[in-house]
């Protein structure tokens, strides 16, 4: 098992550029919150791993493998790489600083996840984000790719289960309502309307996560530490959409509930150990997805776990106490990395007004995509 030795995360209310600041001073400080909080110095750092999407789009600035040694100069020489996978960047960084412990190349890796995503006008950024999908294959009458790509998704549960709008506006209205606890939140000050506007599709504005601009980061290594990841899964298929949602079995996205099954494998644990899950609601109907995929519930009795409270803090399974990617805020390449962070927060009990009281063992899923990457962590403390 890789130890976690500790983490740091920028407040993702901030915006960057209108501060005046640039991919550089976001990655110095969360170098710098993340080496300090995991109390190690930057030459016991052995490699570097960032995970980043759409870097070039948004700022112009690629090659980010090596801006953790443009910031910090005594990571200059460390081997580092840049990760992309869409919305599962993050997850992929961290797998790839796994691989590299496990193998006995390193003893100790720094993770970062980063995006600044509010240098440009909302409607740029949702243009941007397009390049996750299949380009000129999917959404090509959508004004907006991924909410409607997401109500796709609904509408598919609805043609087969059925759905109830309402139950997608709860999770909306739960992780909203969790993230003012969190003080690293970007919507901690919002208030919640019950008649947002409509985006595309069935979705409306609080069925959406956040353009964001964030980071987080992580030190991994081989020696022990109060928290681990215990275990992991990740699968990949093709981009397109369509394919994925013409599958008939039981569950919508067979490839999602396997990369789970295969975290839960590898960790020796079964859905009865897990205390909490942090799940990447990038609209509401992935995290409606999420609960029958993690064997919650029956699939597309997805409702029933709502309706009971289960996923509330303090509720049988509580999921996404941080506030998600809906209210913490969603920096693409950051989220895969601040899901185990937070992971990490609840099963070392420093979670703080969000503490899943007892929690010793998280599960996070990370999707890129259509569900294209999916990436799944079990952690445990």
């Amino acid at each position: 098992m890789i130890g976690i030795a500790g983490g740091y995360q920028t407040d993702f209310a901030r915006n960057w550029t209108r501060e005046g600041l640039e991919t550089a001073d976001i990655v110095a400080e969360t170098v710098a919150g993340t080496l300090e909080a995991a109390q190690t110095k930057p030459e016991d750092i052995d490699v570097i791993h960032v995970g980043n999407a759409f870097g070039q789009l948004f700022t112009g600035q690629g090659h980010l493998g090596a801006m953790p040694a443009t910031v910090e100069p005594l990571l200059a020489g460390k081997p580092a790489s840049r990760h992309e996978a869409a919305c599962a960047s993050g997850g992929i960084a961290i797998l790839a600083a796994m691989a590299d412990l496990e193998s006995g190349r390193y003893d100790t890796a720094l993770v970062l996840g980063v995006e600044l995503e509010r240098s440009v006008p909302g409607d740029n950024a949702a243009d941007f984000m397009m390049a996750a999908a299949w380009v000129g294959h999917d959404a090509l009458d959508a004004k907006y790719c991924w909410p409607w790509s997401f109500s796709q998704l609904a509408d598919e549960y609805d043609r087969r289960y059925g759905l109830d709008d309402a139950h997608l506006h709860a999770i909306g209205e739960l992780n909203l309502r969790n993230a003012k606890r969190n003080p690293l939140a970007q919507t901690r000050s919002w208030t919640y309307t019950p008649d947002s506007p409509h985006v595309e599709g069935r979705l409306h504005r609080n069925d959406c996560s956040q353009v964001t601009d964030g980071a987080a980061g992580i030190v991994l290594t081989r020696a022990p530490q109060a928290a681990t990841i215990s275990g992991w899964g990740h699968r990949t298929v093709g981009l397109g959409l369509d394919a994925k949602l013409a599958q008939r079995e039981s569950l919508i996205m067979p490839h999602v509930a396997a990369t789970i099954a295969d975290a839960f494998a590898r960790a020796n644990i079964t859905l009865d150990d897990i205390d909490g899950i942090e799940t990447h609601d990038c609209f509401t109907p992935s995290e409606y997805m999420a609960i029958d995929h993690f064997g919650i519930t029956a699939p597309g009795r997805s409702w029933e776990a709502i309706e009971n409270g289960d996923l509330e803090i303090g509720g049988r399974l509580p999921m996404n106490p941080s506030g998600g990617l809906i209210g913490v805020g969603h920096p693409v390449g950051a989220t895969g990395v601040r899901m185990v962070l937070d992971a990490t927060g609840q099963v070392t009990g420093t979670a703080g007004d969000y503490q899943v009281e007892g929690a010793r063992r998280f599960a996070t899923l990370n999707i890129g995509g259509s569900t294209a990457t999916t990436v799944s962590f079990v952690i445990t403390g």
